[in-house]
């Protein structure tokens, strides 16, 4: 029987203030789950972004956001992916990223941006 392996590579994306990811790189089988936490601790930064870069891709595909407590996805992402997160309030945000029914498509690197929304 032969088992194929999903491999994240999870990176932080911020000018200003520090990100962290964990996990910062993850191997996994396929058909399992994996969760993505992104965080920072700058309040007034409301807006949580998530990306996918595939390999040979140069491009970065948006999967989606969060901003305040509003969740938007990109319809190419809905089926096996889930963002949550609260970006309000007065204290460190926190958000996540979860893939369930890993496939070997899903293998890329994925990057959480913060930013102060206009």
């Amino acid at each position: 029987m032969l088992t194929f392996s999903v491999l994240f590579w999870v990176m932080d994306v911020c000018l200003s203030i520090e990100v962290h990811q964990t996990p910062p790189a993850a191997l996994t089988k396929l058909g399992q789950h994996i969760q993505m936490i992104c965080s920072h601790g700058k309040t007034d930064y409301t807006l949580m972004q998530w990306y996918q870069k595939s390999p040979g891709d140069q491009a970065l595909k948006r999967i989606g956001h969060v901003y305040y407590s509003n969740i938007e996805q990109e319809k190419p992402f809905e089926k096996h992916f889930k963002i949550t997160g609260d970006m309000s309030g007065e204290t460190a945000k926190n958000g996540s990223l979860s893939i369930t029914d890993l496939k070997t498509e899903h293998t890329a690197v994925y990057y959480c941006a913060a930013s102060y929304a206009h």
